[in-house]
């Protein structure tokens, strides 16, 4: 772009037929841009008024009460789509500022209707908020005339492209067709929540209340009831954090827990999938525990795993970016006039689909984002997994709570039942469990791992990247080895543990006869010896925890392909140094399974099918 030269929405009046319309207006690219900008213009004359003057005057109301919160059909997939939008018109502005530096003239057409396609975008997704949050859902309306607008209007600039001969190869192509894809979606879902709520074209309109949880003001916990975006960045929960700030919190400020997230809700969960498994063909087989724990919170455990990848495939973003601004660095390309391709028909500049991809800029910029997004998911997995796991331990507590109330005197006078194994059970077995949902995801996300990790490896050793995998298939048996034994471990030291717990229980509860008959060395000495079993198998799993930790598995293929094609030029050698999260082949034993015979042994199962749905409160329900 030369210097000085005034901006001009279709090029510079020394460009020929910049606004010629004798071919037909639609055939002029300009034209169609600037036809492109009347939906993003009437959305923002139409719902700024609303926005500014309407729930200007309310938004402290809504936030203090929030009893009118709710989810109109198809809300996440409208906060995903909108995401999608704002994402491909930031690569949309990208290209037309990079398309604009490569002519003699400024064409504003070229990136002027992706800015305000953006500002639209995110006007209309703070209005749906504004309009969920008020329940009115009358005003979406707008939405519905602003997605078919924007739909028919990109629909045309796409016909025009096919037209003249712009294909996939065109980055420009592809992006339009993109946002076309995206307001048609768009479309569809407003058509979904006319067809569900019938607010509109319909005589009797549906009217649905808002949550249970959200009219009762005592519940502070909106998580499940806010937007995606506040969801993923925990914005909901400004508040509490300045009020922290100011002064300490109280357990009133927190207030209660939804009902879905409750002791006792999850107990009845944990139950009925339980009580499902048993057929009358066969009424005396033991149901699974895991199989009732998979239909109890297998669907968490599965999005969570889901928000896993994303996030494992989005952390091998950041090298590839890293060793294209560097590569870009190292090898800067020249554009002369004979590299311009220019479409005879629009006069302007058409990058290739590849080209915006070795600009550095746009690297860097996608790089941020990588990032952002990949510590957002897997925050999101995160909380997932957390919040699964105490909710699973709740339920399992509120089991062992009913079990504990329910056991006779001569259980625990006959020692088939100890007051250690019950400790054992409510403080170690479930918090065991609980600790073993937490690691779910790890178990398939790791295979994720390892092979996209191979396949960069690869990219940036070519064949020598294969004795690094070697190693992963050579200490895999290891692994698995060490695994086992400290599976074997751990289970040594619980039964240590409640051995030595029980021993202090006889000495507490005899103390005066020990006293009596100056027997406190006798059993100091026997509590003594239990510890120190107990400590011996700590050690022992100190040492196998850290004999998990294998050496780098790719410092052997660095090493064979510098001895054999010398070192790595720079962009790869840092694109491979940003491997090093590349994930170690670390097997963690599994303490659920191991913990599972114990919990039968106390018979939570039977206990599950005999008892009746419970009426009481018990302390765990808080949890």
């Amino acid at each position: 772009m030369a210097g000085g030269q005034p901006l001009s929405f279709c090029g510079y009046n020394k460009v020929p037929d910049a606004y010629s319309v004798e071919k037909g207006v639609l055939n002029n690219g300009c034209f169609v841009d600037a036809l492109n900008l009347v939906p993003h213009v009437f959305l923002l004359f139409i719902t700024f008024p609303i926005l500014f003057i309407g729930w200007g005057s309310q938004s402290s109301k809504v936030q203090i009460h929030h009893n009118t919160w709710l989810h109109f059909p198809g809300h996440n997939m409208r906060w995903i789509l909108t995401f999608l939008l704002l994402f491909v018109h930031v690569c949309e502005f990208a290209e037309g500022i990079v398309s604009n530096t490569m002519m003699s003239t400024n064409h504003l057409h070229l990136f002027m209707p992706a800015f305000m396609g953006f500002i639209a975008a995110t006007t209309s997704v703070v209005y749906y908020h504004n309009i969920e949050t008020s329940n009115f859902p009358k005003l979406l309306l707008v939405l519905f005339i602003y997605w078919v607008l924007a739909f028919i209007t990109k629909s045309i600039k796409l016909w025009k492209f096919a037209e003249f001969g712009i294909r996939f190869k065109h980055l420009r192509f592809c992006i339009t067709a993109l946002l076309v894809v995206l307001y048609g979606l768009l479309m569809a879902v407003e058509i979904n929540v006319i067809r569900v709520r019938k607010y509109m074209f319909f005589t009797n309109p549906q009217k649905v209340k808002p949550p249970e949880d959200l009219q009762d003001l005592g519940v502070r916990f909106l998580q499940p009831f806010v937007n995606l975006l506040s969801k993923a960045t925990y914005w909901w929960m400004n508040p509490l954090i300045i009020g922290a700030h100011k002064r300490p919190i109280e357990l009133k400020k927190i207030g209660k827990l939804p009902i879905a997230m409750r002791a006792l809700t999850n107990y009845l969960r944990l139950k009925d999938a339980y009580e499902d498994q048993r057929t009358g063909e066969d009424p005396d087989r033991a149901p699974s525990i895991w199989r009732s724990m998979y239909r109890a919170f297998g669907r968490p455990i599965l999005l969570s795993s889901t928000f896993r990848y994303l996030a494992d495939l989005l952390g091998f973003a950041g090298p590839l970016c890293i060793y294209g601004i560097v590569r870009n660095l190292e090898v800067p390309k020249n554009f002369t006039s004979t590299d311009k391709k220019m479409v005879k028909d629009f006069d302007v500049y058409f990058m290739h689909t590849t080209e915006l991809m070795e600009n550095s800029s746009v690297l860097a910029v996608l790089l941020f984002l990588a990032l952002v997004l990949q510590r957002t998911f897997l925050q999101a997995s995160y909380y997932v997994t957390i919040e699964t796991g105490i909710n699973l331990r709740g339920a399992l507590l509120a089991m062992i709570y009913n079990k504990i109330l329910r056991l006779s005197t001569s259980n625990m006078s006959m020692g088939e039942m100890t007051l250690g194994q019950i400790n054992n059970l409510v403080a170690i077995e479930t918090n065991q469990l609980m600790w073993f949902l937490f690691l779910c995801p790890n178990l398939w996300a790791m295979p994720v791992q390892i092979v996209m990790g191979v396949i960069l490896l690869y990219n940036f050793l070519s064949w020598s990247a294969l004795v690094g995998a070697s190693v992963i298939v050579l200490l895999a048996p290891v692994q698995y080895l060490i695994a086992t034994k400290l599976a074997e471990t751990q289970k040594s030291t619980l039964e240590h543990s409640t051995d030595r717990l029980k021993q202090t229980t006889e000495i507490l509860k005899g103390i005066k006869l020990l006293k009596l008959y100056a027997w406190e060395d006798i059993f100091c000495d026997s509590v003594e010896q239990t510890r120190g079993k107990e400590l011996t198998s700590l050690r022992t799993f100190a040492f196998y925890t850290s004999m998990s930790n294998p050496p780098l598995l790719d410092q052997s293929g660095y090493v064979r392909h510098i001895a054999v094609k010398g070192p790595l030029s720079q962009s790869r050698s840092l694109g491979k140094e940003t491997t090093r999260s590349f994930p170690s082949l670390r097997l963690q034993p599994n303490t659920g399974a191991s913990r599972m015979p114990r919990m039968r042994s106390g018979e939570l199962e039977e206990e599950a099918r005999m008892l009746p749905s419970p009426t009481f409160t018990s302390p765990s329900s808080q949890v």
